[in-house]
């Protein structure tokens, strides 16, 4: 079988997933670094997001669709589990995710230090000071989903857990995220917890020069 080639960035927590998908499968892959608005993405995604997989004859584009092929395409632990109740916690809390937390913890909180439109570059407070009572909301939530078993869907680790793992390490390399997450016990045993799990410390931001292997 031909080897899945992922192109995008580990500085995408999209793309890390998708590397989390294969690591935790035991795929080899190739990850093809690339910048935002590559012409390979273009090629596949029509918004020129990342990541993008091409395997053989399939092109795929969505960090969700292609762990579904990758999922269903290979051996190892099934990350999308076939009973009917799990599955759907685990579309739920990507949907969740995706939708709603992605966008207060990432787009909008984290952003605000990355990409602050500040004249000086200066993190954006203003914009930080009025998304906080949502981030911490938000963390409050996930600190309750994950309190009885450690997950999000039942008591396995599932691409739900792993679409939210690489979205907590950004929220904790900002002051106010890092507070807000350890003042969640919960939430911060799990993500201790899990952040030990290989397929998530091989994934981390890329050393040296772009166009790795796995």
């Amino acid at each position: 079988m031909a080897t899945p080639e992922i192109i995008g960035s580990l500085r995408s927590t999209y793309t890390r997933v998708v590397c989390m998908v294969c690591e935790e499968k035991g795929i080899e892959y190739v990850l093809t670094e690339r910048p935002l608005r590559a012409a390979e993405l273009f090629a596949i995604h029509p918004f020129g997001r990342m990541p993008v997989l091409r395997h053989g004859e399939v092109e795929l584009c969505e960090s969700k669709a292609i762990a579904t092929w990758l999922d269903r395409s290979f051996p190892g632990p099934q990350i999308f589990p076939s009973d009917p109740h799990l599955a759907a916690l685990v579309e739920q809390w990507v949907s969740l995710v995706n939708t709603t937390i992605d966008r207060t913890l990432i787009r909008t909180y984290l952003f605000a230090y990355i990409a602050p439109g500040t004249p000086d570059g200066s993190p954006n407070r203003a914009a930080i000071e009025a998304v906080m009572p949502d981030v911490k909301k938000q963390v409050e939530i996930l600190d309750k989903a994950v309190a009885r078993t450690g997950h999000l869907a039942g008591e396995q680790f599932t691409f739900a857990d792993i679409n939210l793992m690489p979205i907590l390490h950004r929220l904790g390399q900002a002051p106010e995220g890092a507070a807000t997450l350890a003042a969640a016990p919960h939430l911060s045993r799990y993500y201790e917890r899990h952040a030990a799990r290989p397929s998530f410390t091989k994934t981390d931001l890329p050393v040296g020069p772009p166009g790795r292997s796995r």
